[in-house]
Formats: C-alpha cells, structure tokens, sequence
C-alpha cells in the first residue's frame, strides 16, 4: 500500500492469500500509517469485487469488503477494465522493495522478512522523489494529517466454507480435523475461519442459517497454523469436550488396529497350548 500524495510505503510479507488474510494487511497498514486513506484504489481483485462484468457496467463488491470499508469510513475505487496506468503509484514500490529489500539475502522467515522492510523504511522516506521532488517523509506528513481516525474496534474478517460432517462428527479443514456437535439433519455445515494473525480462532462448525444451539460462539477451537501429521501419521485434530465428553480411541484404523494387536497377544499369552504353525 502507498499513499499517492507522498508515495510513502508500506510492504508486509504473507504466505497466503486469502480473503481473511488480505484484510488483515489492510489493518496493519493502518496501524502503520496511523490513519485510514478516505478512497483506496483496487484493482479488480476476487477479494474486493464479487465477479468480473463487462466494461461500463457497475461492479459488485464482496460483501465483507463492502462491509470492511464501511466499517473503517473509507471508499472502495476500483479501476476500469484494461487499465493498468491506474494503479502505476503502487506498481513500482513491488520492484523497489524486490530490488532494495529481497535480492541478495536470504530470509529463515516472515518475520525477518518483515524487519528488513522495517530496516530499509527510514532510507526510503529520507529520499527524494523523483515525481513529486520532495523528501517522501516531509511530504507524509500532509498525507497523516488527513488520514482518518482508526476506529476503536477492529473489523474482523472471516472466511466461510462449506464442509461436510463425517460419521464421527469430524470436519476436515485445512488438513485438520475439527469436533462438531451431532448433526440432526444434511451432514453439511458452514465453517467460518477468523484471521491467521488477530487471535489465531479456528472456527466451530455452524449449521447453514444460524449458529449451533448452545454454541453460540464461533470461537471453539484454536486454529492449527502448522499442518504437520499427528502422531503416527495420522491426521491431526481438535475435539472439543462439549461435542465428545469422552474421547473415541478406536475412531481410525491405526488405533484399531492397535487394539486389535494387543487383545491377539492378550489371547496367545492367556492359552499356552495354542502354537503357531
């Protein structure tokens, strides 16, 4: 994100793409400037617009990013079709972080990544733009001055799926499973995900059209960020005591065939007669 009267930037570095994740960059940079720009110009992202149309016809936006900049009090400009000069002021900060930020270096994570642009930041904003002929960071201070208050609670964007409900009351996301309560009728449920970085909630699973009885809250399960195998192999979980009281060992193959192994040696130990041929 750049603030087109200065030019003064902002980089933050994902490893995802998603709608929950997308908004989130958009309230660190508030944080970083301070403020919120009263018009933000998109290019005609899945994020912000709904589906593509024809040129000259009005676009629809996405619901949460309708509901997002409402929340904020900032307007969504998104540019025609076919043109890509509009968006020519944030275009070259891509190439100038790449050139002055990643080439050359080698990053272990997001959050080194994320302290080399903090590092390099003072550099730029010291220098001298070559459109405008000012320092960038004498010049953003006229852009602070009009930026828009932050608002006292942060808008939180989830992102929704449909999932289906297993025979174990098991629903499968991001390559874990979560515990739901028992299904009393379609073996499907919607799935509402908070942000990877604002409080790291994995959503409980919610019947199309309103919550859960008794669970009235989404927050149920802490989200699994990493998506490394549980133990022996298997597919991690996390069940939650109001769904199961009782947790089901014999659930998987693994742990039956566990069971299985230990009542057949149960029986041999138990029969000294019995051999094998």
């Amino acid at each position: 994100m750049t603030l087109s009267h200065s030019r003064d930037p902002f980089t933050c570095f994902t490893t995802s793409m998603d709608l929950a994740t997308f908004w989130d960059c958009h309230r660190r940079a508030f944080a970083h400037f301070g403020g919120v720009p009263g018009t933000i110009v998109y290019d005609r992202t899945k994020t912000v617009i709904k589906r593509h149309v024809a040129p000259g016809v009005a676009v629809p936006l996405h619901p949460e990013a309708v509901a997002f900049a409402e929340h904020y009090g900032f307007v969504i400009d998104v540019l025609a079709a076919y043109r890509p000069t509009g968006k020519g002021r944030v275009e070259p900060q891509v190439i100038i972080v790449r050139n002055h930020v990643i080439v050359g270096r080698r990053f272990d994570s997001i959050a080194e990544l994320d302290g080399a642009f903090s590092g390099w930041l003072p550099i730029r904003r010291a220098q001298v733009h070559r459109t405008h002929g000012q320092v960038i960071g004498v010049r953003a201070e006229a852009d602070r001055a009009a930026l828009l208050p932050l608002p006292d609670q942060p808008y939180l964007v989830t992102d929704k799926h449909l999932s289906r409900v297993g025979k174990d009351c098991l629903v499968s996301f991001e390559a874990s499973c979560y515990s739901g309560p028992r299904p009393s009728g379609p073996r499907w449920t919607a799935c509402s995900a908070a942000s990877r970085r604002r409080g790291r909630h994995h959503p409980c699973p919610r019947r199309p059209g309103g919550a859960v009885p008794g669970h009235p809250s989404a927050r149920h399960h802490p989200r699994r960020l990493d998506r490394r195998p549980g133990a022996l192999g298997r597919t991690p979980r996390r069940i939650h005591p109001r769904h199961h009281p009782r947790p089901f060992a014999g659930s998987d193959r693994t742990a039956t065939a566990a069971q299985q192994r230990r009542a057949r040696a149960a029986v041999i130990a138990a029969s000294p007669g019995l051999g094998l041929g």
